[in-house]
């Protein structure tokens, strides 16, 4: 009864108290309190109102507590029964804090990769950049679907290297599975699941040779944009292709813009978020407003300026969807595959670099091509130089729409 009392003042924001039984004097309390029962079973209650069995005990010179259990469901006359059977553990040369250390290793070792999985996508994997979690998402559900039934602490180098094998994806994608699982059991080591990462010392090289060339982005020419003006494309994606050279944006950037993005009267586009961080505004040279104009005639009553026409794709968004990230990739490609201009094979991201030589040809210097790229500036100068280069890119784009302006029109 006395316990009880102790835990409901407690529990009731009130002191604890003790009445001596021969003067009847009442005497509070400090919190947190222990109260010995005597042989080294201690009862003891937190400031939060948490009270437990703690039973302490000398081992090799050195004292140690080993917690039994927490009040009330543990009682006193059961923490009484357990702390006489520990004591005969400890006389017989047991140290059975220790033991329950190891006991809750072994069970964390008993993890399996599933679990630890499950763990690194609720502790790390959701704070990363989304980018990130996409790449390291898609490879952890290979790993998963590999080496998901086995313990963590049973995982070897050669089972890593058996699930890059087996996976038998290109270069650049073993490279980001590897560093997935790389990521994955430095979490488990450093839960103590591992004595070492099973990852440490695997070469990709090793496996898969040399990494392939680096394809380099390329600029068309003249008389490439000339063809690429002309091309037999659906209308949207032609103005698409379009609008990406006039901007230099990321084709991201561009295929979820949205019309309330757009202020024709000071002819700016206000992008709320790049790839380099903040957003910025962008300035609109006079053929990409008419670009714009003629989409927002093809693209209805969607918010975006390049609508999917896809039901399904606008179903699972809500009834309106931007355009899919492979759209115009696709049409590029369907278009050199099917009609075979003379133009070299090339990506919507080419159109970028395609974009920054041509302004560099022009006389734009080297500073505003970057900024008109979004990029940010190198060193020091990067990331102390603020300036946003509104009118140097205003006039910059300006310059390079006419150039393109005069690529449209009709060759005589």
């Amino acid at each position: 009864m006395q316990l009880q009392h102790w835990l409901r003042a407690v529990e009731n924001d009130e002191a604890p108290t003790v009445r001596d039984p021969e003067t009847q004097e009442v005497t509070v309390l400090p919190v947190p309190l222990a109260r010995s029962d005597g042989d080294g079973l201690t009862f003891t209650l937190s400031k939060s109102g948490t009270a437990s069995w703690i039973l302490r005990y000398r081992y090799g010179g050195r004292v140690r507590e080993l917690t039994l259990g927490n009040y009330p469901d543990l009682g006193l006359a059961a923490a009484r029964k357990i702390a006489r059977e520990k004591r005969v553990e400890i006389d017989r040369g047991g140290d059975p804090a220790a033991d329950k250390r190891r006991a809750v290793s072994m069970t964390l070792k008993d993890w399996t990769v599933r679990r630890l999985i499950e763990d690194y996508r609720d502790k790390i994997l959701a704070d990363l950049g989304k980018s990130t979690q996409s790449g390291y998402g898609r490879n952890l559900l290979r790993i998963e679907n590999r080496l998901g039934a086995l313990a963590v602490s049973q995982v070897s180098s050669m089972d890593i290297v058996e699930l890059i094998e087996y996976v038998d994806a290109p270069w650049n994608e073993s490279r980001m599975l590897l560093s997935t699982a790389r990521m994955l059991f430095r979490h488990a080591a450093g839960r103590k699941l591992v004595p070492a990462n099973p990852c440490a010392g695997i070469e990709l090289a090793a496996l898969l040779g040399r990494r392939p060339p680096v394809r380099l982005r390329l600029m068309l020419s003249e008389a490439e944009l000339k063809i690429l003006f002309s091309a037999e494309m659906n209308r949207e994606n032609c103005l698409a292709v379009r609008l990406l050279l006039g901007t230099a944006v990321r084709s991201d950037e561009l295929r979820n813009a949205q019309w309330e993005q757009f202020d024709f009267a000071a002819s700016v586009w206000s992008v709320p978020s790049t790839k380099t961080g903040p957003g910025m505004q962008i300035p609109l040279s006079e053929p990409v407003v008419n670009w714009l104009k003629e989409l927002k005639t093809l693209s209805g009553d969607s918010a975006y300026i390049l609508p999917s026409r896809a039901e399904r794709r606008k179903a699972k968004f809500g009834g309106d969807a931007p355009i899919n990230p492979n759209t115009i990739g696709a049409a590029i490609e369907f278009w050199i595959t099917e009609h075979k201009p003379a133009i070299r094979r090339f990506t919507p991201h080419d159109l970028r670099s395609t974009a920054k030589s041509h302004m560099r040809a022009l006389g734009i210097g080297r500073d505003i091509t970057e900024m008109c790229l979004n990029h940010k500036l190198p060193g020091i100068e990067g990331i102390y130089d603020v300036h946003t280069y509104f009118s140097e890119r205003r006039e910059a784009l300006a310059i390079w729409g006419a150039y393109l302006q005069r690529l449209e029109l009709p060759q005589s």
